[in-house]
């Protein structure tokens, strides 16, 4: 197979961290998000 990536960017990728203001945005959104079971069906509802 082709080298296709520099050989620095694994070591990159290994350093990369997300900014907090994603992961708070994450959080919240998981939070507000709420997943109802009505027979086989799923319905999912953001809850503000």
């Amino acid at each position: 197979m082709a080298k296709l990536y520099p050989e620095n960017f694994i070591d990159k990728l290994n350093k990369m961290e997300p900014k907090e203001e994603t992961v708070n945005f994450l959080l919240n959104y998981s939070k507000a998000l709420s997943v109802i079971n009505c027979n086989k069906l799923k319905f999912e509802a953001l809850l503000n």
